[in-house]
């Protein structure tokens, strides 16, 4: 056996993450110099900087980043003409927009889900705001943490490093990590006694995709036979236009919610951003929306438990519900309190979603009484509001 050499080169080489790779689009050179420098301290690496969507899709050619953080308003070519053009070249890139907080870049942002985009990112309206807002730079991070590193474990590992000395012996190709399968439980199948009453949805991050998609798989129809209500982690603004979106994508009213507004079945009511939306009624009274501006809950204002824990006092066995994609775990407390009053809970699964920690939660919770692709959502729900089998 050979002695080993103090200076070899550690056999860790072989299997080292590669890094996330980031590029930086904003036509504002204090925000590309702000983020890179961000970006470049959270540990991940700045492929490039550009100016406009046309120097950032030639950055793309030569880098292959793995994460785009995209801009909306730029010269030249700006991100809604990018977009489609980068997501040609690469399918799998994970592009997140970035816009100021106004109703036209609100509903650009979400049509930009619809073209591919995974998220957006509301920015601070000035240089100075973004310099000094740590929730901006805070969310920036994580997204890009989040989504890198699904993109960069497909890369495989990271190329080894040239270190001098004698050339480790031949290894085959490095595995390819594979995901351990999650284990869960779901609920025993139990068809309500009572008909439904009130269909409840809560999602995050690629939520207001996936909502759209699963409401037109209900069918206004079965819609039309209940209520919904829906907590989807938004900014202000953004959620007035998501119900606009809701709206025409449905056929059926939709808007944020209003105090003290009664329910009526075959209408969407949509949390307004940065409060929270409950229920409140009972001793003879119909139930109404309660909203509130207290503190959030699970770091989430509007937040599902709030809805879900509500719904369950007022309407107890006589619910139906839904958490789809979305980081963090909020709606765990609340479909415990749902499934405990008899309701019933649907959750997304881990393959269709963008993120699977609120679902996934849900489901680890031994909550859910079925756990489903996105395509399968809408008519499991639709079954359940009819009673019919799908």
């Amino acid at each position: 056996m050979l002695a080993a050499t103090p200076n070899a080169a550690p056999r860790a080489w072989a299997s080292a993450p590669a890094p996330i790779r980031v590029l930086i689009a904003d036509d504002s050179a204090v925000v590309r110099g702000l983020v890179a420098r961000w970006i470049t301290e959270a540990g991940f690496t700045v492929v490039g900087t550009a100016a406009n969507g046309r120097i950032a899709i030639e950055m793309m050619a030569r880098h292959d980043p793995d994460v785009v953080l995209l801009d909306i308003d730029m010269p030249e070519l700006d991100g809604t003409e990018a977009l489609p053009r980068m997501l040609a070249a690469s399918p799998s890139l994970q592009v997140v927009m970035m816009s100021t907080l106004t109703t036209r870049n609100a509903d650009i942002s979400l049509k930009c889900l619809a073209l591919g985009a995974v998220d957006y990112l509301a920015k601070p309206e000035s240089n100075r705001g973004v310099t000094t807002s740590d929730a901006f730079r805070t969310e920036l991070v994580e997204r890009v943490r989040l989504f890198g590193a699904a993109r960069a474990r497909r890369r495989g590992p990271a190329a080894a490093p040239a270190v001098p000395g004698p050339v480790p012996p031949a290894q085959g190709p490095a595995p390819v990590p594979v995901r351990a399968p999650t284990s869960f439980s779901l609920r025993p199948k139990a068809r309500a006694a009572t008909a439904p009453r009130v269909l409840l949805v809560g999602a995050s991050t690629g939520g207001p995709k996936a909502v759209g998609e699963m409401l037109e798989k209900i069918g206004a129809a079965a819609l039309r036979r209940v209520p919904v209500l829906i907590v989807q982690h938004m900014p202000p603004i953004f959620t007035a236009v998501f119900a606009e979106h809701l709206a025409t994508r449905t056929g059926l009213p939709a808007a944020e919610g209003k105090a003290d507004e009664r329910l009526e079945p075959g209408r969407i009511y949509v949390a307004p951003g940065g409060r929270h939306m409950g229920l409140s009624g009972g001793q003879g009274r119909d139930p109404v929306i309660r909203l509130d501006d207290g503190a959030p809950v699970n770091f989430c204002r509007p937040a599902v438990d709030v809805l879900f824990k509500d719904a369950a006092a007022l309407f107890g066995a006589a619910t139906v519900s839904v958490v789809l994609t979305g980081m963090g775990s909020d709606g765990t407390h609340g479909a415990r309190a749902l499934v405990e009053a008899g309701g019933a809970m649907l959750a997304q699964d881990e393959a269709t979603s963008t993120v699977w920690g609120m679902p996934g939660s849900v489901a680890k919770a031994g909550l859910a009484h079925g756990v489903l692709p996105l395509s399968e959502i809408g008519p499991a729900l639709r079954s359940l509001i009819t009673g019919q089998v799908a």
